[in-house]
């Protein structure tokens, strides 16, 4: 784990000025310059990581229904679309803080949008460009919805008007159900992905030993569509085990815990995003030690400390 310790902007009282010769102010700039101390620094926090966005985190502001950036969206329509359905960009509406990492969303089998459209608003809030997609057809299976995801990834960073707000080096993939399928189908093909979030995932395929993707798998201890023990449990411990992976199992949950808002996947999946995307470790303190099993956590699962 790349540990980056913050270090306040210098708070000492300002020196007095008095005459120095001209060794003496020499040496004195050239301390500064490599930074042994004397005189002001920068924030080398913010200078180790210049992908981290927005204030320090607390338990309040990751679980908070809206973050720190104000969100506008842009929507995408199908005929502007291709090799995916179309969807909504949700985006910080601030151009300040520069250009934000990337997600693409994916309903599941039969859903529309709107089935993970709250993820998109949540997200971005807290600073990223959040695509919530429509599928081709409600049918597809999860290799096409990780195509799906991928074309709607390469919509919003080469065509999208909005791609000058994204950094098109940060991206990452979520899906529910079929389309949790889909981001592991994702990851798969396309191992630069930063963070792959499936939320209570179905697919044939059970085993996922090529993946190379960061990903939290969430399940849910009460779903009979997909249930853990043939879907999201086998799909994380077949990751590998020295890639950074995370298995979060939803206590008195269903299959469809993700269709609506809910504090804990947004809690954990913000964490995740945030620490692998953004690289901004002041979000590890979520994810390491290891969460314990509470009113709303059955089981979590995974690898500490992260390497990424």
């Amino acid at each position: 784990m790349h540990q980056h310790p913050h270090h306040p902007r210098s708070r000492g009282r300002r020196a007095r000025r008095h005459p120095l010769n001209g060794a003496f102010a020499a040496l004195t700039a050239l301390a500064a310059f490599v930074g042994l101390g004397l005189g002001p620094a920068p924030d080398a926090h913010a200078a180790d990581n210049p992908y981290e966005r927005g204030p320090a985190p607390t338990t309040a502001s990751i679980e908070a229904v809206r973050g720190p950036y104000a969100v506008s969206e842009y929507r995408v329509s199908s005929l502007a679309a291709t090799g995916f359905g179309g969807g909504t960009i949700h985006y910080p509406t601030t151009t300040a803080d520069g250009t934000f990492g990337a997600i693409a969303v994916s309903p599941g089998y039969t859903g529309t949008e709107s089935t993970i459209a709250w993820l998109g608003p949540r997200l971005a809030s807290q600073g990223f460009v959040v695509f919530t997609i429509e599928t081709l057809t409600l049918f597809d299976q999860p290799d096409s919805r990780g195509r799906q995801l991928l074309a709607a990834l390469d919509h919003l960073t080469r065509v999208s008007p909005l791609r000058g707000r994204v950094d098109s080096s940060r991206l990452g993939v979520m899906g529910h159900s079929m389309g949790g399928g889909g981001s592991l189908e994702a990851a798969k093909s396309r191992p630069s992905l930063q963070a792959a979030v499936p939320l209570t995932p179905w697919n044939l395929d059970k085993t996922w030993p090529e993946l190379r993707t960061p990903t939290l798998v969430v399940g849910a201890d009460g779903d009979s569509i997909a249930p853990v023990r043939s879907h999201a449990e086998p799909f994380y411990e077949s990751l590998p085990s020295s890639l950074d992976r995370a298995y979060l199992e939803l206590n008195g949950a269903s299959h469809f815990a993700p269709n609506s808002p809910d504090t804990t996947i947004a809690k954990y999946s913000i964490a995740w995003l945030k620490r692998f995307i953004d690289n901004d470790t002041r979000y590890e303190q979520f994810l390491c030690p290891l969460p314990r099993p509470s009113l709303t956590i059955e089981e979590y699962r995974g690898n500490c400390p992260h390497t990424s």
